[in-house]
């Protein structure tokens, strides 16, 4: 699989992009030169320089520091976020698609009511009332994202569960957690995997917005939403401030995207660029 993905141009692109975001939240702390919110003394508004490779912004902090201590922040809450909505959202999908009946129609139409609400005034809603913090944040990309996760793994579910292997499985009187996780979970895999990278794309371009918004994390914060959204009333004076946090999120974003397109393909069985 990895060598399909790396052989095809677009999707080598998308991995090489992934695993360099994924490193850099992993190891960017210890490599940057100066501290989260270290000011540097008659530093601020200085164009980007050897000594500061992305320039300083109003209050004196090297950019590309914080970029680099925000990859974790960034990531990590989509992360963490995507990876329980994920999970959830399977063992909701499998147990609802295989067990059907009156349980399939109420959790069917619990989770269609929250899909029919936008994601961003959902997430608005409910940091309303969780308030602003991290855990909140992993709250709101859990509920947005859940519902669509259980879709997609319900459907496929739907289609495997009148298959024979499943029904011998039935007859051999295996447990319902053996069935589920054993005979039909390594169906759903492959669309599982897609719709994974996809939702992790949408929640660090949710996470991002909603520290814009300044309602995801407080200052001082390096996520890079809230860098862009410090940066706004300073665009002209130190533009990079606000451009470079910005075009991390657009690569993050475009390499995750390209990694999920390359992922469908090679899942499907088709390599080519």
């Amino acid at each position: 699989m990895w060598k399909a993905l790396i052989n095809s141009p677009l999707p080598a692109l998308g991995t090489l992009l992934v695993s360099f975001f994924g490193l850099l939240a992993i190891f960017g702390p210890l490599l940057a030169p100066y501290g989260l919110n270290q000011q540097l003394a008659g530093a601020a508004f200085q164009a980007p320089s050897a000594a500061h490779w992305f320039g300083t912004d109003q209050l004196g902090r090297d950019v590309f520091s914080r970029i680099l201590f925000g990859a974790a922040d960034v990531i990590g809450l989509a992360g963490a976020g995507t990876s329980m909505a994920v999970l959830l959202g399977t063992l909701l999908g499998l147990g609802s698609g295989y067990l059907g009946g009156w349980l399939d129609d109420i959790l069917m139409r619990i989770l269609d009511s929250l899909m029919s609400i936008p994601a961003l005034l959902l997430a608005l809603l409910l940091l309303g009332t969780l308030g602003a913090n991290a855990w909140s944040v992993l709250t709101v990309l859990v509920v947005v994202y859940l519902p669509i996760v259980a879709r997609v793994v319900r459907s496929v579910t739907l289609g495997l569960k009148n298959n024979a292997y499943v029904e011998a499985a039935r007859l051999r009187g295996e447990s319902l957690a053996y069935i589920l996780l054993r005979e039909i979970l390594p169906g759903v895999l492959p669309a599982l995997a897609v719709e994974a990278a996809l939702r992790f794309s949408y929640s660090i371009f949710l996470v991002a917005s909603l520290g814009y918004l300044g309602i995801g994390v407080r200052p001082p914060s390096a996520n890079w939403g809230l860098m862009v959204s410090e940066a706004r009333d300073f665009a002209r004076q130190i533009p990079w401030s606000m451009y470079f946090p910005v075009g991390a999120i657009a690569l993050l974003v475009l390499g995750v995207n390209l990694f999920a397109d390359g992922l469908k393909r090679v899942l499907q069985g088709n390599t080519q660029p």
